[in-house]
């Protein structure tokens, strides 16, 4: 009798909340298959913003600006943040900005040697050489056991074409 009671209570509640098994039982695979089966689906792209005048791409620039400065802030110490707005900058022509970025994200982390390896490398693509060679010294004078500073820096100035310089500096970093 208390099991039959117990089966009444249980079809009122059921009844009350409108709670029955559903009639097909889907398995935790087949929800993980059809998970798997939307993220295959592509989502479109967002359309292309086809940029006419100056105002438009002036505020283009301010808007990528804007969510560069909002994922610095976010985490200040990531330094892939810092580089890719740095390469943003440089993309799009501006040079200036593109050192002040880098300066910026050395003055966080002055020890990290990506963040030297890519300003040095901006410079050196942008053929601004005595840059590059300020760079590469202010980075030696900072984390002189870096070998990866000094190996570019050869590299560089050998592709300059300045031999003294670089065995100067591979003499240095033996008796260091």
């Amino acid at each position: 009798m208390n099991e039959d009671a117990k089966q009444i209570r249980l079809q009122r509640r059921q009844r009350k909340l409108k709670i029955r098994p559903a009639p097909v039982q889907i398995t935790a695979e087949q929800l993980l298959r059809e998970a798997k089966e939307r993220e295959l689906e592509s989502v479109p792209p967002p359309p292309k913003v086809r940029i006419t005048d100056p105002e438009e791409l002036a505020e283009y620039h301010r808007k990528k600006r804007k969510e560069f400065e909002d994922n610095i802030r976010k985490n200040k110490m990531q330094i892939a943040n810092w580089v890719k707005y740095a390469k943003w900058e440089e993309s799009i022509g501006e040079l200036q900005r593109s050192r002040s970025v880098f300066e910026r994200g050395l003055d966080i982390d002055h020890r990290n040697i990506t963040i030297w390896l890519q300003y040095a490398e901006m410079e050196m693509r942008n053929k601004q050489i005595n840059h590059a060679r300020n760079i590469w010294d202010r980075a030696g004078s900072i984390l002189p056991r870096a070998t990866q500073f000094w190996l570019k820096f050869t590299y560089m100035e050998e592709l300059v074409g300045t031999k003294i310089c670089t065995n100067k500096f591979l003499i240095v970093q033996k008796f260091e």
